[in-house]
């Protein structure tokens, strides 16, 4: 499984991808975490607001900082 957390870096997608983390490591599975820092390629899948989270290339979320558990839902 991939996880993208899209954004440039700021506390909000530091705290989105610790989320994204600890989640996954919960559930056990197997998965790569990736940052995409650069405008253009968070721009090219429609992200508007950031940070925002793509599981296996498909955006779950954007604009706002998911909790643990909610991330947990959609993994």
């Amino acid at each position: 499984m991939k996880i993208e957390i899209l954004g440039t870096g700021c506390p909000k997608c530091a705290t989105l991808a610790a989320n994204a983390d600890k989640a996954a490591k919960n559930l056990g599975i197997s998965y790569e975490l990736c940052k995409v820092t650069q405008l253009k390629d968070i721009m090219s899948r429609g992200v508007m607001m950031t940070p925002a989270i793509a599981i296996d290339g498909k955006v779950m979320s954007s604009g706002k900082v998911l909790s643990e558990a909610e991330i947990t839902t959609l993994l």
